[in-house]
């Protein structure tokens, strides 16, 4: 008889999913993680192979799931802009599909659910910091809609299907999460100019560098989703999650240069389609009912981070991920 939560991770061998996956297992929890590896990899999970709480399927969430669970975290979705504009429409189809299978399975297995949203919802933000009452200033039709938009789009549904079948639904938005198994090639900032720092190539600054971000350490972004999802079910959502710290894509080059030593030079690339000019979050919400905010330093999370991808870059493993066409 199994007596333990049996606990679902979509998208669970991918950055974040695989540290969410360790957490759940250490809590006592059975785990399964599904991915259909489009951008999660074996090697964020390789190290659960054998454990007998854990199960890995291959699946893709745009498709039906037929098992049982008590609760679901849903993460499945490219996160990076060189990930999810590769295959926008299914980019799309990820968020949107995934959400309705993965919210029809909660309704059937009578399960709590977790939606990974994103500060993406809030667009090219007019209001600063971002509180998770602000709507957002999104481009439906520019070249990061799919993302933006499908991750709207999923919002909606956990709330209409909260309203329609009196579901227990959470969901958090992230803000810059990064750490170690970021993906060497995501095109994100941090991953970037690590990989660039530690190879001596030139890191590239878009428009002025002058843009801000606000980065939050894996760990306690995972510490944020567990502690939503054992929330009553008064506690809907959605809540801001991510460190309101605030830095400049300049002074993130400059301290990534400065941790590692690298000779690399800093030069200036033309400014994306639709990259917002700032990016923070309010996160009073999530100090108020989670009792919960980062603790990991900036500079503290880089060195863990750094120390990966130096691991990472000496290895063969790097290969298998550096030659994928993502």
């Amino acid at each position: 008889m199994h007596l333990e939560r049996r606990i679902l991770v979509t998208g669970g061998a991918g950055f974040l999913g695989s540290h969410l996956c360790d957490r759940l297992l250490e809590s006592g929890a059975h785990v399964i993680c599904i991915d259909n590896f489009f951008t999660g990899t074996h090697l964020n999970v390789g190290h659960l192979h054998g454990h007998p709480h854990f199960e890995l399927i291959r699946h893709d969430v745009c498709l039906p799931l037929y098992i049982e669970v008590d609760e679901i975290y849903n993460l499945a979705c490219p996160a990076s802009p060189i990930h999810y504009q590769r295959d926008p429409v299914q980019t799309t189809k990820t968020s949107v599909l995934g959400a309705i299978n993965m919210l029809g399975l909660a309704k059937r297995c009578k399960a709590k659910i977790f939606q990974a949203s994103t500060s993406e919802v809030y667009g090219d933000p007019a209001v600063h910091p971002q509180t998770e009452e602000y709507w957002g200033n999104v481009n439906p039709i520019g070249s990061r809609s799919c993302y933006d938009e499908g991750k709207r789009c999923a919002e909606t549904l956990f709330f209409d299907y909260r309203r329609q079948h009196a579901m227990p639904i959470k969901v958090g938005r992230i803000f810059n999460a990064y750490g170690p198994r970021m993906h060497p090639n995501d095109g994100r900032v941090v991953s970037t100019f690590i990989v660039q720092a530690l190879t001596r190539q030139d890191i590239t600054l878009f428009g002025d560098g002058l843009q801000t971000r606000a980065f939050c350490y894996v760990d306690d972004m995972v510490e944020g989703f567990i502690r939503l999802m054992a929330t009553g079910d008064a506690v809907t959502g959605p809540i801001n999650l991510g460190n309101p710290d605030e830095f400049t894509m300049a002074e993130l080059a400059a301290k990534i240069v400065e941790i590692t030593g690298s000779p690399s030079r800093i030069v200036h690339r033309a400014l994306p389609e639709d990259d917002p000019k700032q990016r923070r979050p309010d996160i009073s919400r999530a100090n108020e009912l989670l009792r919960w905010s980062p603790t990991v330093r900036l500079e503290e999370g880089l060195a863990k981070t750094i120390a990966y991808f130096e691991q990472l870059l000496s290895t063969k493993d790097v290969q298998a991920l550096t030659s994928r066409n993502v």
